[in-house]
């Protein structure tokens, strides 16, 4: 019976170690997945964000945000530009002299779709916003007339990546507020898209455009440019999207370095992450200063459309979040007229005219004085310019001409017409 006995024995002990075998293996997968949630409780985040300040912000045309601050112990209030299309913080040249702040001499330069210019700079200076006091900011200086002039508010200057890279900043355009927040955790709400654009000294992210076919590229993210979107005129050709039945129309737009001639449109589709636009009024220029460095980038996408999401601007740790507001269906901006109307000493004045344009066909003249727009007589160029974006109308203009007062008959011509 002893070969038997040895049989059971062996049996016995080939179960029992592979009952150890198999408590040890449980063993080391549950130390494993204990070890796995004792790392995760000792994952580093970062602290998190602290709510700092909020302040109001005025909306012009196009969606461009005005921000009322000061600078250093001067009382005085100033306008600026909020703009995530600007890699610095800036001072209009006529604000720097009124102030008597000291300028240095720089051989830095800076670009706009207009022009390129070397600038100066006036160093260690304060930027008081309410609730909120930066120090030691070193301010480019540009000139920023004719920016003044458009908008019929005086630009004092910009704010752009110098300011933006040190905070978590909110734009609520439902209620035209700004909150500040410190960097840090920041948990976004439900509703939205969070995007991660690329960042070359400005963000850039990806966009798809559809019309004759349909292409993809880089825009830059710019609240500061009160359009919808602007293509280079490389781009347009070298990918070739655009529809050949498409009517183009010259026209003219403004920016760092002055006045632009472009063409304008519509393309059918605009998509950016979830989100679709169709029938979009777009600019494409002739990027001659290379603003785009193409064809690393196409072109840029606008306030007029990025003003139909509330935005969380995180820049500390690269994201973007967009979400919807009340504006997100507005009518887009169809109205052409072919006029440049701007403010000069105040009196809003046509100063060009595009040639067979609505409004050279309605009799228009250089210097026309602007005195009522359908017997409003603000002389506000603000009002003067909503009226004329209602693509489509027919409108009375009374202007002022050889100190004569004539009412010109114009008939808004509508792009997608």
């Amino acid at each position: 019976m002893l070969p038997c006995r040895l049989k059971i024995c062996s049996t016995s002990v080939r179960r029992n170690h592979s009952l150890m075998k198999h408590s040890i293996a449980c063993y080391i997968i549950f130390f494993s997945l204990l070890c796995l949630k004792s790392n995760a409780q000792e994952e580093f985040v970062s602290p998190q964000s602290k709510y700092i300040t909020k302040f109001p912000f005025v909306q012009l045309t196009g969606g461009v945000i005005i921000l009322k601050a000061q600078v250093d112990n001067i009382k005085d209030s100033l306008n600026f530009i909020l703009d995530t299309g600007s890699g610095g913080i800036s001072f209009d040249s006529t604000t720097v002299e009124e102030l008597k702040l000291k300028r240095e001499k720089s051989d830095r330069t800076v670009r706009g779709i207009a022009g390129m210019k070397t600038v100066d700079f006036t160093y260690h200076h304060s930027l008081v916003l309410p609730g909120l006091k930066i120090d030691d900011l070193d301010f480019h200086i540009n000139d920023y007339e004719i920016l003044t002039s458009v908008y019929g508010i005086k630009v004092d200057g910009i704010i752009g990546f110098t300011f933006l890279r040190r905070f978590i900043v909110k734009i609520d355009y439902d209620k035209l507020m700004i909150e500040v927040y410190s960097p840090g955790s920041c948990k976004y709400p439900k509703g939205g898209f969070l995007i991660h654009p690329g960042f070359n000294a400005l963000p850039y992210y990806h966009a798809r455009v559809k019309d004759e076919k349909t292409v993809s590229g880089k825009f830059i993210f710019d609240i500061g440019a009160g359009l919808c979107f602007l293509f280079s005129q490389d781009f347009v050709d070298d990918s070739l999207f655009l529809s050949k039945k498409r009517k183009i129309y010259a026209t003219q737009a403004e920016g760092i370095g002055g006045k632009k001639t472009m063409n304008t449109t519509v393309v059918k589709e605009i998509q950016f992450g979830p989100y679709r636009f169709k029938k979009v009024p777009v600019y494409i220029f002739d990027d001659e200063f290379n603003v785009t460095s193409y064809p690393f980038l196409g072109g840029l996408i606008g306030n007029d459309l990025l003003r139909r999401f509330n935005l969380i601007i995180n820049y500390p740790e690269q994201a973007i979040f967009l979400k919807p507001n009340t504006h997100y269906a507005d009518v887009f901006d169809y109205s052409y007229t072919g006029l440049g109307i701007y403010l000069i000493n105040g009196d809003i004045k046509i100063v060009d005219i595009i040639p067979g344009s609505p409004g050279d066909k309605a009799g228009f003249k250089k210097d026309d004085t602007i005195l009522a727009i359908n017997n409003n007589f603000t002389r506000n160029i603000q009002a003067y310019k909503a009226v004329l974006q209602n693509a489509g109308a027919k409108v009375k203009v009374l202007v002022l001409r050889d100190n004569q007062p004539i009412i010109i008959n114009l008939s808004i011509k509508n792009i997608m017409k």
